[in-house]
């Protein structure tokens, strides 16, 4: 059983045992679910139940879609409501953390409020609830040589794994993951992998540095990859150039970013016509009929996407989620799969190197203000750390995250390994509570371990199981390491023999296999610890790559240690946590930054950026994507009067409150924001204080 329900009493716990999610039903009286193997579901879900019931609550409130037996909306709920329909039956999707489908045949009545979201039948009655998980594998394995015409085809089978070529491929949960991709002797690609018929080709030079660049484009648009002296996209009697003024890697992206774009508009005439806010902010700009665009084929509805100037709709492109900067090198062909199923913007590697000693500067000079006169103090124990044997600086991008895939340690980059990827699909399945360890070997440093200990698993409705060790022997840290944990926050001292224990140095590079799926190496020079650990079955981790000060540590770490019990993804927790210090940017990401440790309570993790005005106050909101979400998902802002969805990714548009308004807004959910350019959480702003 991919998804579990586990009756309670008056609730139903749904678990997700290898996405690690959760969503409880609180229902009207004691329920006692029982396996069903048909379903009545119009969408696919992995396992479903039957139970007795007459009514449910969620919390938080979720985006809700009702639909009849012809699987025609009849109504949709996505922020305040109050709804009474007749008799059913009715299939109500649920946008929770884990996708839910609920079938009955009553009277249905839906109560919406900032707190929850309560569904109430006309009386006791037998209800089927089904579970679909957000995890995803690649479909197959294709099989190439190194040969740019070989890998040309190979790419060629990305578009095999879009469940519809229809607008609503712009939904993560319609892009299937695409086959995986192995080097080898000869070119081999399953039956059941080739490519769909859109009638879109993509020409381009055969070199891996061409193929890699528009590999993301030609799954998003199921093309074939041939070869061509002249970069463009050839439908029909409809051509594309690609290799254009401003360049070809920024046109395949500009194309991308536009299809993606119109097509959520365009799919607003399809399963979901809900009332999108850049579609409102569209139809008076460009000249489309997207009703008749979303009946077209593949390729018409591409000629008429790329009609429309992109500087025409460029401002509402919402914030990509991810570039990666690849380096055109053979063994990176097995590494496009998994950046293509985050819909990332590939470029090929170019950066500037940066020195050692460049990087060191702000906590050298730090030590030296502090050493002399306080107790203030780097986290090494050696001026010979172990450090990365040289540092790059990626050209910059748009996009909220960046990727390097190359030799090197990147500055304001994550590093991605193949191995981090490959480990994240071999997660198992655990169910039962989120186990999260906190190490620290120095009692010095005591103060974080402190912080780290309160803020883990509080104030959720998750169960946690919290660890706190300290002063640890080699064979106790290589025992910690060697268990099943879903996050281990360490605090101490590493150096170029490893990390430091009251007996000895522990190598991560002695060891062959650890249960720690992610990781923050809070130390000075945790580089090559943390990547070991990667190598050693970790997902991701954050680690450090030079020396780091304490304070500055301790900053870093508290506040990623909130951010992640939030539900934000390594990444993201880190892009928040490096402006705390002046130390931030010696702090980057190992392995796959999308993992999260908890789920959110919202649909997406958001930071709100508020500035006060008298009596109003601006809002913008600011989305963080993870590895169970994707580009193409809504998102719906409780306090919008306007009431529209808004696609997630990114800074959405400002909202105006009043002060009634952004007291309501403080309490609804303990998130981060930054007022007025400080940062600090809504649960400790004093609403009163604005009066």
């Amino acid at each position: 059983m991919t998804i579990s329900f586990d009756g309670r009493e008056n609730e139903v716990i749904i678990q997700d045992p290898i996405e690690r999610r959760t969503c409880t039903l609180r229902t009207f009286g004691a329920v006692r679910p029982k396996p069903v193997a048909n379903h009545p579901f119009p969408f696919p879900v992995d396992d479903a139940v039957r139970l007795s019931t007459d009514g449910f609550r969620l919390s938080p409130p979720v985006a809700t879609y009702v639909r009849d037996t012809d699987g025609e909306m009849v109504r949709s709920v996505e922020g305040i409501a109050n709804e009474e329909l007749p008799d059913g039956p009715y299939s109500i999707e649920l946008c929770a953390p884990i996708k839910l489908y609920v079938h009955v045949e009553e009277t249905l009545s839906i109560g919406a409020t900032f707190d929850e979201i309560s569904f109430e039948f006309g009386s006791e009655t037998d209800i089927v609830v089904g579970g679909r998980s957000f995890h995803r594998r690649p479909s197959g394995t294709v099989t190439t040589t190194d040969d740019p015409t070989d890998v040309m085809a190979a790419v060629s089978t990305f578009g095999s794994a879009l469940k519809t070529t229809s607008p609503e491929r712009a939904f993560p949960t319609l892009r299937g993951h695409p086959p995986a991709i192995e080097l080898g002797d000869e070119l081999h690609i399953p039956d059941d992998l080739r490519p769909p018929e859109t009638g879109v080709i993509i020409e381009v030079p055969p070199t891996l540095e061409s193929v890699y660049a528009v590999a993301s484009l030609a799954y998003y648009l199921g093309a074939t990859v041939v070869p061509g002296n002249t970069p463009r996209i050839v439908a029909g009697g409809f051509e594309h150039p690609l290799d254009v003024a401003r360049g070809f890697e920024t046109e395949v992206e500009r194309v991308l970013k536009r299809t993606f774009l119109l097509d959520c508009v365009t799919r607003t005439e399809g399963l979901y016509p809900v009332d999108l806010y850049e579609r409102r902010e569209l139809e008076s700009m460009v000249e489309l009929d997207f009703a008749a665009l979303y009946d077209a084929s593949p390729a018409e509805r591409l000629e008429r996407y790329l009609s429309i100037p992109y500087t025409d709709i460029e401002e509402f492109v919402p914030e990509w989620q991810l570039t990666t900067h690849v380096s055109p090198a053979a063994s990176n062909v097995e590494m496009l799969p998994f950046l293509v199923d985050d819909l990332a913007v590939i470029r090929t590697a170019r950066g500037t190197e940066v020195s050692a000693s460049t990087i060191q500067v702000p906590a050298v000079d730090q030590f030296v203000r502090g050493s002399s006169e306080s107790s203030e103090h780097s986290r090494s124990t050696s001026e010979t750390a172990a450090t990365p044997r040289s540092f790059v600086e990626p050209e910059r991008a748009d996009s909220l995250e960046q990727v390097w895939v190359g030799d090197d340690a990147p500055l304001g980059a994550s590093k991605a390994t193949l191995t981090a990827f490959r480990n994240r699909l071999e997660r198992t399945a655990t169910e039962g509570e989120i186990d999260i360890t906190v190490v620290c070997n120095d009692d010095e440093m005591d103060e974080e371990r402190n912080l780290a200990d309160e803020v883990y698993g509080s104030e959720r409705n998750l169960r946690f199981d919290v660890t706190v060790r300290h002063d640890l022997s080699v064979a106790e840290l290589r025992s910690v390491l060697e268990s099943e944990t879903h996050f281990l926050h360490y605090i101490g001292h590493i150096d170029d023999g490893g990390f430091n224990c009251r007996d000895g140095t522990l190598d991560a590079a002695e060891l062959d296999d650890i249960g720690v799926e992610a990781f923050l190496l809070n130390a000075c020079q945790s580089y090559e610890q943390g990547m070991a650990l990667i190598e050693a079955g970790a997902i991701g981790g954050v680690v450090t790559l030079s020396d780091v000060i304490n304070s500055g540590a301790v900053r870093v770490g508290k506040t990623m240690a909130r951010l992640l019990n939030r539900g934000f993804p390594l990444w993201a927790a880190l892009d928040i946590a490096r402006d705390r210090s002046i130390i931030g940017g010696q702090y980057t990401v190992v392995g796959d930054g999308s993992i999260n440790v908890v789920q959110t309570e919202s649909i997406t993790a958001v930071l709100f950026d508020i500035e006060t005005n008298g009596e109003q106050f601006e809002m913008t909101p600011t989305t963080y994507l993870s590895n169970s979400d994707g580009m193409g998902a809504f998102v719906h802002l409780q306090l919008d009067e306007a009431n529209q969805s808004y696609l997630a990714s990114g800074t959405l548009s400002t909202l105006t409150l009043d002060k009634d308004e952004f007291a309501r807004f403080l309490a609804l959910e303990d998130v981060p924001v930054r007022l007025d350019g400080q940062f600090t959480w809504s649960y400790a702003v004093d609403a009163g204080k604005f009066d």
